[in-house]
């Protein structure tokens, strides 16, 4: 496809030391910083509300007004208000978090700092993934350099802002990538989510007004900072501006992460930008936005671009984190699945019944169709249980093991009753289409 590949989060990735204070600077780092520091906070949200920037982390909310969600201060009963960064990027399929950290983590730290001035937040912790000690420890020492040339803590550069930056790792609870869970983890608590309301722009870390952004999204801040609301919306569609990391894995010939703007036609990511599938193979399916979304057919795949809206139109699945799994005609759709609900049987935080109990008996049920030992009643109990999981649980995570379930028996039947030793009932079709 013919369009501009703007590259806005991914300007300085190859470039010799790019994670260095010094070449980052050399190639525009921290000109968006001494932009904010001279803007008030009010105008900063301003500007990222008018770009339109969606959260990257997966709901795809609009960061600016996510931000107006934290309380005046005159409300806060004297709380300080916290930036956290969720880099807890456990998503199977999705692997672009730690590239922008590994690559260009100077970005990171601006876009905590800009965050952090707009939303009135001194303090900003970035929490990572139990398994990211080695991004973890460039990443703190880019703090160290940013912090000892005054761009982080105390009176920034001389502005009389002061924020600072810290880095906290987890354990390696996928459940720790929701917000409330992560929130808990940081605390000490055990990773758990909570009911919401209160949300934690309200309520968040330790009682306090909390914005939770993820990396992608903040790095994106920077860069609209620097060149403005008008010029991000110039790219992407009207309703998801700008650009997406998706990180492409599966039977495809060049996997890996993929800067593009929302809108950009599925099949031309697969064929022109991942080189296709492999020799002598063809499409079977695409997960379009990392494990915890509904399936998609070619079919579907060759109707939708690359954003929020159109996918979800098409299929009934979701741009999610953007964890683009593709599917040849040798996958066997009955171990893919067993395989993703051996991953949420096992995270599963235990707080739900629905979770703790249904994913469990979810991934028995399919070890027993992959080895030919479950049938047709067995498959019907299946869909129940997805049926009943799904937004039952105190946080998105049942509906995260559900929605696999669901769409893989709804569009891809013959392959499970076949596994039965049956071919799929009349009464099935029309049954699937429900939640």
């Amino acid at each position: 496809m013919d369009v501009p590949k703007p590259r806005i989060l991914t300007a300085r990735w190859g470039i010799p030391g790019s994670h260095t204070l010094a070449v980052a600077q050399e190639h525009g780092a921290y000109t968006a910083l001494r932009k904010a520091l001279t803007m008030a906070p009010a105008d900063i949200t301003a500007v990222v509300k008018a770009s339109g920037l969606r959260g990257r982390g997966g709901a795809g909310f609009p960061t600016g007004t996510k931000w107006t969600f934290v309380p005046p201060e005159e409300k806060r009963g004297g709380k300080p208000v916290y930036l956290v960064c969720n880099a807890d990027e456990s998503e199977p399929g999705t692997f672009k978090d730690r590239y922008c950290i590994w690559n260009d983590p100077h970005m990171l730290i601006e876009g905590c700092v800009i965050a952090a001035r707009a939303i009135g937040a001194k303090v900003a912790y970035i929490y990572l993934r139990g398994e990211f000690k080695y991004v973890k420890d460039r990443l703190d020492q880019a703090l160290a350099e940013a912090r000892a040339a005054g761009l982080v803590g105390k009176n920034i550069l001389g502005s009389g802002v002061d924020v600072d930056v810290w880095t906290h790792q987890g354990a390696g609870a996928y459940i720790c990538g929701e917000e409330t869970a992560l929130l808990s983890s940081l605390e000490g608590e055990r990773g758990q989510p909570k009911l919401k309301p209160p949300f934690p722009a309200v309520e968040g870390a330790w009682r306090s007004p909390t914005i939770v952004n993820n990396v992608e999204t903040l790095q994106a801040v920077t860069w609209i900072v620097e060149h403005g609301a008008d010029a991000y919306k110039a790219i992407g569609t009207e309703k998801a501006p700008g650009t997406k990391l998706f990180c492409c894995s599966g039977n495809i010939r060049k996997p890996g992460v993929y800067e593009l703007p929302l809108g950009y036609p599925m099949m031309e990511l697969l064929n022109d930008e991942c080189g296709g599938l492999l020799p002598g193979r063809s499409l079977k399916a695409v997960i379009p936005g990392g494990s915890s979304v509904p399936i998609m057919t070619p079919a579907e795949v060759a109707r939708a671009t690359m954003d929020y809206e159109s996918i979800n139109e098409v299929s009934g699945s979701y741009l999610g984190s953007g964890g683009f799994i593709v599917m040849d005609d040798r996958t066997d759709l009955v171990d893919a699945l067993a395989n993703l609900l051996r991953f949420y049987a096992h995270e599963s935080c235990g707080q739900c019944t629905p979770c703790r109990e249904g994913c469990g008996w979810m991934y028995s049920i399919l070890t027993r169709l992959r080895d030919g030992e479950a049938t047709e009643a067995d498959i019907r109990v299946l869909r129940d249980l997805a049926n009943n999981i799904h937004s039952r649980t105190i946080c998105f995570f049942g509906a995260s093991a559900a929605m696999p379930v669901q769409s893989f028996l709804k569009k891809f039947p013959e392959e499970f009753f076949a596994r039965a030793g049956v071919g799929v009932p009349d009464d099935w079709r029309p049954a699937a289409s429900a939640k």
